[in-house]
């Protein structure tokens, strides 16, 4: 069953409001300058003026974007600073409005997992995430669990977005339907709302939407169009999954899987995790030094449907782990006899003094790891590197189709926003370190990334999809 999806633009807005009246979690957005903040302070006070006594939740990832999106346009709007007609009064120290009615609107900010304790014990009815791709995953739970309360009010959360963040992943999942089985499909909405929707921006600046084309490509595609498979902030913006060219393997690095040739030698690479998944991988080197991941064993959680709970771990031991790689080498038309072996995070190798290490559990089942050069950027350089199509559109790095973890993880990484080169370690970032090792075991000298030419007139629409 798929979640209800309504285009901001039609039927019209008290339908609109209708339809979505039973929705528990309503998504809006989708792209720059849909009026999502005005959305969220209009429905806010229209929510406290009519359900007296109500406890609404606005939150931003920090307080400064609070303050210039929240709270200083809700003091204009309810006439804080007016001795008369003041519809609600402020406290700042709070940092809440409070309608006569008894109704309040708190403001807060969540920029890390440590700013949860600011919504602990703490119950709303109607709580609003602004930018919520911004939150992650385990941030707008945690939040959503302070939607609570023993009264007649309704309880409701609104979760705006732009396409990008840390919590891309998760609000795109959502949006495409692909729920988990405790999550109720009727119980979701999304609403695309895009520029051109927006009728007060467009009539106050019209040049806006011109902004927006002369952006680069990805941006233009994600701020413009809302294409959430495109965002600005992805970390591997190169990785190309197009089924169209799994045969003829240009422009893609995503191919139909195949038996390595005679001759290919066969390497594993691993990152241990318990709480957090573990990824174990095998790759096969070409002749030409060209990379396959031919095999994968991730560690993820999955729900009763079978779906990963993203950044959950197995909780597995090193038994349960090891004796399933060893499986896999025994029993796998690919893996079987050969020689194999490969770096890991130096971390397995802890307390190998006294024959408790991971690596020593290992080796009880004959699976053996060399220690991996750790260095992050020029790690993920590498991955950029393999990553990058020549001339013809053939990379140096292939991943088969049935390696679900890579295909599903690499795409929802992001920048680090305290260090411009690095990725950001809160993903869910696994497959990435475990790829990581293995490419600087294999390094390659730099290389450019040649895009696909694609005409500047496409009447018919041959290349839209492959358009970056």
């Amino acid at each position: 069953m798929k979640m209800l999806t309504l285009s901001i633009g039609r039927p019209n807005p008290r339908q609109r409001m209708a339809m979505v009246a039973k929705q528990k979690y309503v998504i809006f957005g989708g792209a720059r300058g849909g009026g999502k903040s005005w959305m969220v302070r209009a429905k806010a006070i229209l929510l406290a003026l009519r359900y007296a006594g109500i406890k609404i939740l606005i939150v931003r990832r920090t307080f400064p974007e609070l303050t210039k999106n929240h709270i200083n346009p809700l003091k204009n709007a309810l006439r804080v600073n007016r001795r008369k007609e003041r519809l609600a009064s402020y406290n700042g120290t709070e940092h809440k409005f409070t309608f006569p009615n008894g109704s309040t609107i708190t403001l807060s900010y969540c920029a890390r997992d440590d700013d949860l304790g600011h919504f602990q014990g703490d119950e709303y009815d109607v709580i609003f995430i602004d930018e919520a791709t911004q939150q992650t995953e385990y941030q707008i739970k945690s939040i959503a669990a302070c939607m609570r309360g023993v009264n007649e009010f309704p309880k409701r959360m609104y979760l705006t977005c732009n396409p990008g963040g840390r919590g891309h992943q998760y609000i795109k999942r959502l949006k495409d339907g692909n729920f988990l089985k405790n999550e109720k499909p009727e119980e979701y909405v999304f609403i695309q709302s895009l520029v051109t929707d927006n009728a007060a921006l467009m009539e106050s600046n019209p040049d806006y939407i011109d902004q927006l084309k002369a952006l680069p490509p990805k941006l233009r595609e994600a701020w413009l169009h809302g294409n959430w498979d495109i965002y600005e902030g992805q970390y591997f913006e190169e990785f190309r999954n197009d089924p169209d060219h799994y045969e003829d393997r240009r422009y893609t690095h995503v191919i139909k899987g195949f038996a390595p040739k005679h001759g290919w030698k066969i390497y594993r690479s691993f990152d241990w995790g318990y709480g957090k998944p573990f990824s174990a991988a095998w790759w096969a080197v070409d002749f030409d030094g060209v990379v396959y991941r031919i095999l994968e064993l991730y560690g993820c959680r999955k729900d009763d449907s079978g779906l990963d709970i993203p950044n959950e771990g197995v909780k597995w031991t090193d038994d349960k782990i090891f004796s399933e790689i060893a499986r896999m080498e025994r029993e796998h038309l690919w893996l079987a006899g050969k020689k194999i072996t490969g770096p890991a995070d130096n971390s397995i190798f802890d307390g190998e003094e006294t024959g408790l290490s991971h690596a020593d559990a290992a080796a009880k089942y004959g699976i053996y790891y060399d220690r991996s050069n750790k260095d992050r950027i020029p790690g993920w350089m590498q991955m950029h590197y393999r990553m990058a199509f020549d001339e013809n559109g053939f990379p140096m790095m292939y991943v088969f189709d049935n390696c679900k973890a890579f295909i599903r993880t690499i795409p929802t990484l992001v920048y680090d926003e305290h260090a411009d080169e690095d990725l950001d370690s809160d993903g869910e970032d696994h497959v990435a370190d475990e790829t990581r090792y293995f490419l600087m075991s294999h390094p390659i000298a730099p290389r450019e990334n040649k895009q696909e030419w694609v005409p500047e007139s496409d009447p018919l629409n041959q290349y839209d999809h492959r358009r970056t």
